[in-house]
């Protein structure tokens, strides 16, 4: 079978991490495996763009923005270039376009977002138009499912397909970290109000004047350019500067994991959070919100799931996460073995009908 993978913009953000995943996953088992986008590739991005291209999968990224129609043409010289069986559209927008093209190829729209996208007018209008185009839609969570029905319309193959980590990368690993190395709080999400980075600092201050030798850690792509420049000031008006760091997307998770003692996640609102996922794979401690993407995981080894909002709560929670050890979690169901076989069942049954 021949699978493209069309992404909005190649970053080192959920959907796109995924993509990947499934792509490699994909090419092991025997199909031939291409991924594409709509914009250009971002520089984070290059070195899974390389490891995507070592296990023999083809990647073609525009060299440049362009308009509607622009982005339109690209995607289709991809489609006649590498004349797939099926097409997995990752995301809302990419789904827009890839229905909008008069193509034969099955289209199947992945619905990642944190949020109801459908509550915007204009892309409950347009799924309206396009719901019949799309041959299957996989929702990442409950909520992604039943914003679909109630918003746009019930479909007569929308099913729901978890996230799933790579357990042989994000290993329990409980080896003792360098001695001499500051206690480490992290969080990793993109910079935007949904994943309340300002919570984490609000909180991270309580922690810092408990515990004196104590780091934070932000990791993200910058979705938000004002959201990031208010949490750089909220570093700087609480005289954090020497003991925070705000940085963009860092490549290797893994790493991060292994050298962080807490993983901090307040979002407001998730799909299936792939990051969520990863930290509880590498046995951190986890301290996140009581959001109910994260439920699944409240009964999990040194998970607490707090009020996130309530900054005393969230910080007690972190203080105590610190003093916490790794563990080991079982995640049945949620490796990227069993996301991707489920994945290729739904491309499966969708070529067949072709």
């Amino acid at each position: 079978m021949r699978i493209l993978h069309l992404v909005l913009e190649p970053r080192l953000s959920g959907a796109e991490v995924l993509a990947k995943d499934l792509a490699i996953h994909q090419q092991r088992e025997g199909s031939v495996v291409g991924v594409t986008s709509l914009l250009p590739e971002h520089a984070d991005f290059a070195p899974l763009t390389r490891e995507l291209e070592s296990h023999g999968v083809e990647c073609v990224f525009p060299c440049r923005r362009s308009t509607l129609p622009g982005k339109l043409v690209f995607l289709a010289r991809m489609l006649r270039h590498f004349r797939p069986d099926v097409m997995f559209a990752h995301a809302t927008i990419p789904a827009f376009y890839a229905r909008a093209l008069p193509t034969k190829v099955p289209v199947i729209y992945v619905m990642h977002s944190a949020v109801n996208d459908f509550e915007r007018a204009l892309f409950r209008y347009v799924e309206r138009i396009l719901s019949s185009r799309a041959r299957a839609v996989i929702g990442v969570s409950p909520a992604n499912l039943h914003d679909y029905t109630n918003s746009v319309r019930a479909h007569p193959l929308l099913t729901l397909i978890p996230n799933g980590v790579d357990t042989t990368r994000f290993a329990f690993d409980d080896r003792p970290r360098d001695g001499d190395a500051p206690l480490q709080i992290v969080q990793i999400g993109r910079y935007t109000s949904v994943k309340n980075q300002l919570q984490t600092v609000h909180a991270f201050h309580e922690v810092a004047a408990q515990v004196e030798d104590v780091r934070l850690q932000l990791y993200g792509v910058v979705e938000d350019p004002a959201y990031l420049a208010a949490v750089q000031d909220l570093v700087k008006k609480l005289a954090l500067e020497e003991r925070v760091n705000v940085e963009g997307p860092h490549p290797d998770v893994c790493g991060v994991l292994r050298a962080s003692n807490v993983f901090a996640m307040p979002s407001r609102s998730e799909g299936h959070s792939i990051a969520f996922l990863e930290a509880l794979a590498s046995g951190i401690p986890v301290v996140a919100s009581t959001i109910m993407p994260f439920q699944f995981a409240k009964t999990l080894p040194c998970v607490q799931l707090v009020d996130t909002d309530d900054t005393a709560a969230y910080a007690a929670a972190l203080l105590g996460a610190l003093a916490q050890p790794r563990v080991q979690r079982t995640l049945v169901g949620l490796t990227l073995q069993d996301t991707a076989e489920r994945y290729l069942d739904v491309a499966r049954k969708v070529a067949a009908r072709v």
